[in-house]
């Protein structure tokens, strides 16, 4: 229902005198780890057994052996400027900050609008979290060349090319990378690194490494769908929660514990061999239930930046041969452009519209019985909520000033587009009105709010303002117009002379 504004009662001099003056205004432990009871050792069959062995922990001359035929921390940046080169018609290339030695993180930024905001998914990989698990930094130079040279003729590359924004973050620890050592120059280890939810660790923003502090930052600035990281150590697709309210070690849900489930599966079973894990069934674990850890980034991703992120173990050997790389890519491929596509091809999508003039409305999304909410984009009010297939849902969309609306909808096996269309509460279209060109333009700041409730005002009295300088006119020139119209409406035209 459309609320109509109310005219000024305080007199013609008031409306007058407000009219005219708006022309004045200005314009520890790791997964597959050292530490814990039992560690593994295998081939690339996926086989296990159980021993002590330790994965070279102090011994970085053996560490710089097995190094060989990796690329370098030089390599890798020279790796990625030479792919903005081949391929920039589908990638950008940006630093999301540096290392603690000053190392610049790079990333890969594949879409067929780079760089671009678009009503589309975006999901990321991360690799080298740990300095001593290279596997993941290697892969993903592999991958992203991979769709490079695949978009055109592969469907899957092409789908994600055209329905995902992908970027590749291949180290986030590049200082340990070279240094042989599993935390980073200052012997931090970056996944234990971020705000926990249970406990109060590392909440002082200057205290943390500038790795992590360059994670925050990109999560604010680019709203992910999901994600993963890549380590190494283990055969196995891990999801919150890592860690548990207790500090005991057990399976410790979170909200979208379902869909998790999903996702990790996604990942295992397109693998060569993760699936068929006898150590963890179906290749996937509840990151508590495996162990508990704290001041982890994929719990924060999805707490603080509604961002559902794996923890990918994609080599039981932490320091495979250089050798042994392709085919760790092959075991791997599937898996993770499965998991990159799932973000478009998963799921329920749409956008949230205001029935007052169907402009975009920066809304929320909610599941009746999943406790996690997903906020659409302010540019084009878009939302994507990944959610396990072959279910029914009750869906809410809502937003201040706004009746909220709900469906139900059964989720098949792909994914669902769903729009919303909310009406405006009595009483608060003027608010809501201002409030939406806010979000939709938040580089206009307040100033831009103040002036837009202006404008609506001003625009709304312009009737009154024309009115009013009539009647002055009128006033003014009262004689003058009753003599004029005498002559036009009396008698006939004659000349007079007066004496």
């Amino acid at each position: 229902m459309e609320v109509s504004p109310s005219s000024s009662s305080s007199g013609v001099p008031l409306i007058l005198i407000l009219c005219l003056s708006s022309f004045f205004l200005p314009p520890v432990i790791c997964r597959g780890g050292e530490s814990l009871p039992l560690f593994r050792s295998g081939s690339l069959n996926g086989s296990y057994s159980v021993n002590t062995r330790r994965i070279l922990k102090d011994d970085v001359e053996a560490k710089d052996t097995l190094a060989k035929g990796y690329m370098t921390n030089s390599d890798l940046e020279h790796a990625v400027k030479a792919f903005g080169r081949r391929c920039g018609n589908i990638s950008r290339i940006y630093s999301i900050g540096k290392s603690f030695n000053g190392v610049p993180l790079w990333v890969i930024e594949i879409s067929d609008n780079p760089g671009k905001e678009e009503a589309k998914p975006a999901f990321k990989f991360v690799g080298n979290v740990h300095g001593d698990e290279p596997v993941g930094r290697e892969l993903l130079i592999i991958l992203a060349n991979w769709i490079c040279d695949n978009y055109v003729r592969d469907p899957l590359a092409k789908f994600i090319v055209e329905n995902v924004h992908l970027h590749i973050l291949p180290t986030m620890n590049p200082d340990g990378f070279s240094l042989r050592k599993r935390g980073n120059a200052n012997n931090i280890d970056l996944n234990r690194d971020f705000p926990d939810q249970f406990f109060s660790v590392n909440n002082v923003i200057s205290a943390r490494q500038p790795e992590t502090r360059a994670i925050m930052k990109w999560l604010k600035e680019v709203r992910f769908t999901a994600s993963a990281s890549l380590h190494g150590g283990a055969l196995v697709a891990n999801y919150p929660w890592d860690g548990t309210e207790d500090k005991r070690k057990h399976y410790y849900a979170c909200p979208d514990d379902e869909t998790f489930r999903f996702l990790a599966s996604t990942y295992s079973h397109f693998h060569y061999n993760m699936s068929s894990s006898k150590e963890f069934p179906e290749g996937i674990t509840n990151g508590a239930s495996w162990y508990p850890i704290y001041g982890g980034m994929q719990d924060y991703n999805y707490i603080h930046a509604g961002c559902l992120e794996l923890t990918l173990e994609i080599s039981d050997d932490k320091w495979p041969a250089a050798s042994e790389l392709p085919t760790l890519w092959e075991y791997n491929k599937m898996s993770m452009l499965h998991l990159a596509a799932s973000v478009a091809k998963r799921g329920i999508h749409g956008r949230i519209y205001s029935s007052n003039n169907g402009g975009p409305l920066p809304g929320a999304i909610s599941i009746n019985g999943i406790n996690y909410t997903v906020e659409a984009g302010k540019a084009f009010a878009d939302y994507h909520r990944l959610l396990a297939p072959d279910n029914k849902y009750e869906v809410l969309a809502f937003m201040h000033g706004y009746k909220p609306k709900n469906t139900t909808v059964f989720l098949e096996g792909g994914a669902m587009s769903l729009d919303f269309v909310l009406d405006p509460e009595t009483g608060s279209l003027r608010e809501t009105k201002v409030k939406g060109w806010c979000d939709c333009n938040c580089n206009a700041g307040i100033q831009g709010v103040e002036l837009t409730g202006f404008a609506w005002w001003t625009q709304s009295q312009l009737y009154f303002l024309v009115v009013v300088v009539t009647i002055f006119i009128l006033i003014f020139l009262g004689r003058r117009f009753s003599f004029l119209k005498y002559r036009q409406l009396g008698s006939p035209k004659r000349t007079m002379v007066m004496a």
